[in-house]
Order: C-alpha cells, then sequence, then structure tokens
C-alpha cells in the first residue's frame, strides 16, 4: 500500500471515526436497581417494568407529566357527557405501533376489555372495573362507558397498566414489547441491561437520544463504583444515600432528590393470625420508630407518614399521632392480645436498599416488645410469587410508587387481605364524586378509616435520589409515577 494511499484513506477514517464518537455521544447508560421480572407493563406487578418502559416504549390515552399533572396521550382530546358515563376519545391520526401496523380505536378496545377480563391479570384490575362497555365508532373514535361516574378515570387511564398494546403482538409482550413510544425496544440481555433505540417514526416530538441502555445493579456498592468510574451516565433511584453528599461535593455530577408516590410500608397479612386481630396490628405499629428507619436506612431521606397517602398531595392527612413509637404501650396491647409472651413471624424483604436495609432495623424495634421476627431476602421474582400472589408472609417491607393508590386497600383479594365494607363504601363515594371538596373529604376519610384500623405499618414516603453527569438535561426530578421517562433527556455539550 502505498503513501498516498494512506495519506488519502486517513481523512475518512478520521471522519468515520468523529462519526462513531458523535454517536455514541448522544446515546444514555442509566442504571436502576431492579430488573424487570418481564415487559409487559399490563400483566406485571413490578415498578421496574414502568421504570424502564413507561413512555419511553408504551403510552396511553393519557399519560403523567413530570409534574405530576394528566395530560393527552394517544387520545388527542376527549368529551365526557353530563352524566360523566360516557367518555368519547378522539385519538390521534397516523400513529403506529413499532412493527409498523396502525394503532387505532380497535386497539383501544382490546387493551381495555383485555385489562377488564375475567381471567385478567393486570396488577391493577380495579382501575377498569368501572368500565361497562368500549366500542369502536370510527378507527380514530373510541366510546368507553361507566357503569357508575368515576372522578379518577382520565387519572387511571394514565397509569402504566392502561397503556395501549395491539392483539398481532400481544403474545410476545413480556420478551418483546411493542408500543407506540419514542424508543423502541431493541435488546433485553437477562441480568444484565436492556436496550432502546431512537424511533424514528414516532408520532410527537422526536426523543433527542439515538439510544439508551438501561442497566440494573441492585448492591449499592457496585453502584457507587458504577457511577464514580462513569461507566453509567445516570443513575435512578440510587440506593446509597450515604455516597450523595460525596457526589454533590464532585464537579462531574449533579444530584437530584425529589419526592416519589412511593409509600414505604411494613405490610402486615391482615388474613393471617395473629395479625387478623388489630390489637396486634396497632401493637406493631407502635413498636416503630420511623425516624431510626429512615436515618439508618435512608440517611435521612424520607418523610414520615402515618396512613398509605403521599404528603406532597393537597389531600394528605397527618395520622402520624394515632401511631407514635410507644414500646411499652405495644407490649400491653400484644398481652391485651392474648400474646404475652410475643411471637414469632417471617419477615420477607425485596432486593431494595430501604426494605434490606430498613428490615433489619424493625426487626430489632420489634424483638424490643417480643416479636421475633424472621428474615428472609428475596430476589423480585421470588416476592412476587410468595408474597404478592401468593400470600406467604406475616410482614413484608415495600414502597407503593403507584399513583395515589389508596384504593387497594379496597380489594380484599390484595396480598395485604384487608378489604373492609365500610372502607370499600368510602371509595365507591369518592369513585362516584366530582367535586374537588367533597373528593378530598373522602380521600381523608379513606386514610384514617386504615389509619385507625392498622392495616399496615406506615414508615415513610421514599425520596428519588438520581445521580447524573453534569451535562446530562431533562431527566425527572420528581416521579409522580414509577417512571424512568427518557423522551426529553439530551445532552448539553
Amino acid at each position: 500500500m502505498n503513501n498516498q494511499f494512506i495519506k488519502c484513506l486517513a481523512p475518512l477514517a478520521l471522519a468515520a471515526w468523529a462519526g462513531m464518537a458523535a454517536a455514541q455521544d448522544n446515546n444514555i447508560n442509566v442504571a436502576i436497581q431492579l430488573e424487570p421480572p418481564n415487559l409487559d407493563p399490563t400483566g406485571g406487578a413490578a415498578q421496574a417494568i414502568d421504570s424502564v418502559l413507561y413512555s419511553n416504549v408504551f403510552e396511553g390515552l393519557t399519560r403523567f407529566l413530570a409534574n405530576g399533572a394528566v395530560t393527552a396521550g394517544l387520545a388527542k382530546d376527549w368529551d365526557i357527557s353530563d352524566d360523566g358515563l360516557t367518555y368519547t376519545f378522539h385519538l390521534r391520526d397516523g400513529v403506529s405501533f413499532h412493527d409498523g401496523t396502525a394503532m387505532d380505536a380497535d386497539d383501544v378496545k382490546f387493551s381495555l376489555d383485555r385489562a377488564r377480563a375475567e381471567d385478567s391479570t393486570n396488577a391493577q384490575k380495579g382501575l377498569f372495573a368501572d368500565i361497562a362497555d368500549v366500542s369502536v365508532v370510527d378507527p380514530t373514535t373510541v366510546v368507553v362507558t361507566l357503569s357508575r361516574p368515576n372522578g379518577n378515570f382520565l387519572f387511571n387511564m394514565a397509569w402504566g397498566d392502561a397503556v395501549i398494546v395491539a392483539p398481532e403482538s400481544i403474545g410476545d409482550i413480556a420478551s418483546n414489547p411493542i408500543g407506540t413510544g419514542a424508543f423502541k425496544f431493541s435488546d433485553w440481555v437477562q441480568g444484565d441491561r436492556i436496550e432502546l433505540v431512537r424511533n424514528p417514526d414516532y408520532w410527537g416530538d422526536k426523543a433527542l437520544l439515538d439510544a439508551a441502555t438501561f442497566r440494573f445493579i441492585s448492591d449499592p456498592t457496585a453502584a457507587f463504583a458504577a457511577v464514580m468510574a462513569e461507566d453509567v451516565d445516570a443513575f435512578v433511584g440510587f440506593p446509597a444515600p450515604e455516597n450523595l453528599a460525596q457526589f454533590s461535593s464532585d464537579t462531574r455530577f449533579q444530584v437530584l432528590v425529589g419526592n416519589t408516590e412511593g409509600e414505604t410500608i411494613l405490610a402486615m397479612n391482615n388474613g393471617l393470625a395473629p395479625f387478623d386481630n388489630v390489637l396486634v396490628r396497632q401493637a406493631v405499629a407502635l413498636a416503630i420508630n420511623r425516624q431510626e428507619i429512615i436515618d439508618g436506612a435512608m440517611f435521612g431521606l424520607g418523610t414520615p407518614i402515618g396512613t398509605h397517602f403521599a404528603p406532597h398531595n393537597p389531600a394528605y392527612k397527618d395520622l402520624l399521632a394515632l401511631s407514635p413509637h410507644d414500646p411499652e404501650r405495644a407490649k400491653a396491647l400484644l398481652a391485651e392480645a392474648g400474646y404475652p409472651d410475643g411471637f414469632t413471624t417471617t419477615l420477607k424483604l425485596p432486593p431494595p436498599s430501604y426494605a434490606r436495609r430498613g428490615g433489619e432495623i424493625i426487626a430489632a424495634q420489634l424483638r424490643d416488645v417480643g416479636i421475633t421476627a424472621e428474615i428472609t431476602n428475596l430476589e423480585w421474582a421470588q416476592w412476587l410469587e410468595e408474597v404478592f400472589r401468593g400470600k406467604d408472609y406475616g410482614l413484608t417491607i415495600v414502597s407503593h410508587t403507584e399513583p395515589m393508590d389508596i384504593g387497594i386497600y379496597a380489594n380484599p383479594d390484595y396480598y395485604f387481605q384487608y378489604g373492609d365494607p365500610e372502607f370499600a363504601a368510602i371509595m365507591d363515594r369518592l369513585n362516584a364524586e366530582t367535586d374537588p371538596t367533597k373528593r378530598q373529604l373522602l380521600l381523608q376519610d379513606a386514610q384514617t378509616k386504615i389509619a385507625e384500623d392498622y392495616v399496615n405499618g406506615y414508615l415513610f414516603e421514599l425520596a428519588v435520589a438520581t445521580v447524573a453527569k453534569r451535562e446530562l438535561n431533562g431527566l425527572w426530578l420528581n416521579q409522580p409515577t414509577a417512571a424512568v421517562d427518557l423522551t426529553a433527556v439530551h445532552w448539553a455539550r
């Protein structure tokens, strides 16, 4: 090969290298702690599914914005009948799924009918309980008829459990999700990463990134090492809050600390003795020192709660006074309930740091009043199978990150098996009410009811900490739903 040819080739090689570097510069590696057990947001309960796929790959009729507001999604607008029973959705025209098939009213009907079907495996089937009928008028118009007014209906349709899917691709959705979002699913290397690529045919504002890779790092020490070495560009839900100060003082990084909808609870199996006794549940609640848990497990990140409701919601009612830390009163309640010497139970913990670290602290607090909590650490799929679906547990710790999800307490088959008829009646009145003031009062009644029944031990509202490279813009500060929305994320270089 002569020198002249090499001289001609060199600029071409440099140009190709620069093009590759530029392409790499427009990608992102984002880490989260938990890997999804599957990729079907309409059939799985794991938060991690929405963390990867919500808005990025799948979309609903409505959607949540970063500030928690509900806005138009695949429905560009809608009409509501005067009696509140009929919603006529006008769909965006020209929307396609990632496989090229058109998204139309038939897909909306399929999705809503599937979610509310008797054999539905949707984890939030209650969102669709008031739907009486879904009918197609034309390809861009669908009418949803409710059996009763539901003031939360548009809010419910923004959940990840209510995204629109297609019958043509539903068979493989758990491993090959095909949606309408700004990113397309590319690859899933289980145990390591999920890869997304920009959807060039997206109906709305195109994604600003060319590609995104989600990596799963559950161990806090490994998380710290990955961020510090800049192996990842952002870690959303950083699991080692003790390291945040170090990142804040490092000019390479930015630290974002926002709020979530995550009510972190010590869940009790109300269908299993001795937790079917309200005195025992109250004793457990009084044995808990919330601030000790927040300081010890979360290094101060978290807001104490006395019921299953987010403190930043205007309808929140402060009920902490119902369950102060009072070990002596807890012991007296146990004796009154017939357990003067305490009892032994299970404490099954999923992988997140708040659960594993918090579980050790809570076990010690319970031991002080005579309750022995035998800890079992479970992987996420095991937790879903044993605790969430199998209800095979005494106690567990989990953060409920779904937005304003207090309605789960009306479901007697939910994993903590409460389903009190009086509480269900409150929720029925709430669903039928559209007046904002009356709705707020009913929400406060609901909060009070579950707090006075000591259904669970209410710990704290989960904060979300994100550590990212300083040049990265567009990440959500707060999480109004469990999502890592990358649709507006971009590099400022």
